[in-house]
């Protein structure tokens, strides 16, 4: 029925010029035909993925100027995961696309490719009218050339079955067609993410809070360009929305969130702390206190110090940033690393001293040194016995 059907599928392109090269390389052709009306959608690409692969249905839908009901696919990873008669497991990237759009995904059978026949029509007569025996210089060129074919000789044509032209059956089926969203598809990367003990996500180095998913469970993670949400795994329902940090190293959770109870993880940074010094223990337990398990990154960045730096240098930092009111890891840090210079500074002060006058001097006259003739002699006696050894060992040789 008009508006009802939208075939799809890859194709193979004419040969374009590699950029910077002088080779020439076949790439893939995209083609989206309606199914009542043949009226199609060509464009190249270089190569395909889950986001390119969703981007072309969008600029197929904007080109028509709706959407169908449906859209008849194969089985390409790129659109459906796992293939299944009734129900296939498609792209998560894709999926949403389709969603955005109101439109359904119709996998074909695996190994029916006469289910789709119409785009596979519509591919060989592209290659077979428009493409063949042409090469292009860009890939920009081959996609200029394939819409004005398009606009200029396939959709006037008279199509072979229907004996009607394509273009007044498109104007026919594009009142059918529902219309499009206001705004295009947001895509988005998917991670899988374990929730940490302080209830946050860890993402792109910044911490996100996850409730209402428990301590120690699996989320999914969908990052926009803008934000960021947690789904949950099995189900998909949306459990929390942030705004995506700016700068790595970001907390983003609400302080009546914040887990204080101490954890396993919480006491044995604290015992290292205090394996330090006093002070070191003294920040370490504030620190906590302030902000809870959330802030156990800065107490094992505190502690990772003991790595680089002597713990009296640390202890005397952490003494110095309790003085000052600055709990923060970063003023740790800097206040150690001054330390151990001038500790450093100092040794070298002390072993760059003068030297006594013939201090470092070579004795070369005492009792125990003996002539240097007498060395000689030793050496050429210890060649001679060696000489004699070897002949006496000499097969045929009597003792």
């Amino acid at each position: 029925l008009p508006g009802e059907e939208m075939q799809v599928d890859y194709g193979e392109g004419a040969p374009t010029r590699v950029p910077g090269s002088d080779r020439y390389r076949k790439h893939r052709l995209f083609v989206a035909t309606l199914r009542y009306s043949r009226a199609s959608f060509r464009c190249v690409v270089w190569k395909s993925s889950q986001q390119i692969w969703a981007e072309l249905h969008e600029q197929a839908l904007r080109y028509f100027g709706g959407c169908p009901q449906y859209v008849v696919l194969d089985n390409l990873k790129e659109g459906v995961l796992k293939p299944d008669l009734y129900e296939p497991d498609l792209n998560p990237v894709y999926a949403a696309a389709l969603a955005h759009y109101g439109v359904v995904a119709d996998p074909a059978r695996v190994r029916d490719p006469n289910r789709k026949g119409t785009v596979e029509h519509a591919i060989g007569h592209t290659q077979a009218t428009a493409l063949k025996g042409r090469r292009f210089e860009s890939i920009e060129a081959q996609n200029e050339f394939l819409a004005h074919w398009e606009k200029s000789w396939a959709s006037k044509r008279i199509h072979g079955t229907e004996r009607r032209q394509v273009q007044a059956m498109f104007e026919e089926e594009r009142s059918h067609l529902k219309p499009l969203p206001v705004l295009g598809m947001q895509y988005f990367d998917e991670a899988v993410r374990t929730v940490c003990d302080d209830s946050c996500v860890r993402v792109d180095h910044s911490s996100y809070a996850a409730r209402p998913a428990n301590i120690g469970s699996k989320v999914l993670v969908r990052i926009y360009a803008q934000r960021i949400e947690i789904r949950d795994m099995h189900t998909r329902a949306l459990l929390r929305t942030h705004a995506k940090a700016e700068r790595p190293g970001t907390v983003i959770l609400p302080m009546e969130e914040r887990v204080f109870n101490p954890s396993r993880e919480t006491r044995l940074i604290l015992r290292q702390a205090g394996e330090i010094g006093e002070h070191a223990s003294r920040l370490c337990e504030l620190l906590f206190a302030i902000e809870g398990r959330v802030g156990q990154r800065k107490l094992w960045g505190i502690v990772g110090l003991m790595r680089r730096y002597p713990a009296h240098c640390i202890n005397a930092a952490c003494a110095q940033a309790l003085e000052q009111g600055v709990y923060s890891y970063k003023r740790v840090l800097a206040l150690t690393e001054a330390l151990f210079a001038q500790a450093m500074a100092a040794i070298e002060a002390t072993c760059g001293e003068a030297p006594a006058a013939g201090a470092h001097a070579l004795t070369q006259q005492h009792e125990l040194i003996r002539d240097a003739e007498e060395y000689s002699d030793l050496f050429a006696l210890a060649a001679a016995t060696a000489n004699t050894t070897t002949n006496n060992n000499a097969p045929g040789v009597q003792p």
